[in-house]
């Protein structure tokens, strides 16, 4: 007995198809593959920003390791990063200014970077606040600053 032509197309077609199980055997294992990838490629930008600020707190040390060298001294707390940039106004005011940056940068979180001369845990101390903007914290919380430098 022949079977029509429509018969075969539709056979054909289920026979192409996926069902319903296998539809959802394939989610649950993209499920399971996210559930793992996420998390790691999640701590990537935060460990990304970390890893800039050290970058831009080494640069920020060799300006001001010119600006000894030029001046005797490292810009007072008052003066700040700013005295990288523009000459300070406020004593003690440099004999041998030069520009040494272009304008201070901000750190990744869009926060100026502290300093302080002289500093807590050095001669002086360059940081980031962190993710959280505020002082101490854990993990990408922490502060950044040169102390945790290699130099």
């Amino acid at each position: 007995m022949r079977r029509s032509s429509d018969d075969r197309r539709s056979r054909g077609h289920r026979a192409r198809g996926f069902t319903l199980i296998e539809i959802m055997v394939v989610i649950v294992i993209l499920g399971v593959l996210a559930a793992i990838a996420v998390p790691r490629i999640m701590s990537k930008p935060d460990e990304a920003r970390v890893k800039a600020a050290q970058t831009e707190i080494a640069q920020l040390l060799q300006a001001l390791d010119l600006y000894r060298l030029d001046n005797q001294r490292y810009p007072s707390t008052e003066q700040g990063l700013a005295a990288l940039a523009r000459m300070p106004t406020v004593e003690p005011v440099p004999t041998n200014w030069k520009a040494y940056l272009k304008q201070p940068p901000v750190d990744p979180w869009g926060r100026p970077y502290q300093y302080l001369n002289p500093g807590v845990r050095g001669e002086i101390d360059v940081f980031s606040l962190g993710t959280d903007g505020q002082p101490g914290g854990e993990g990408v919380a922490a502060d950044i600053g040169n102390w945790s430098l290699n130099r």
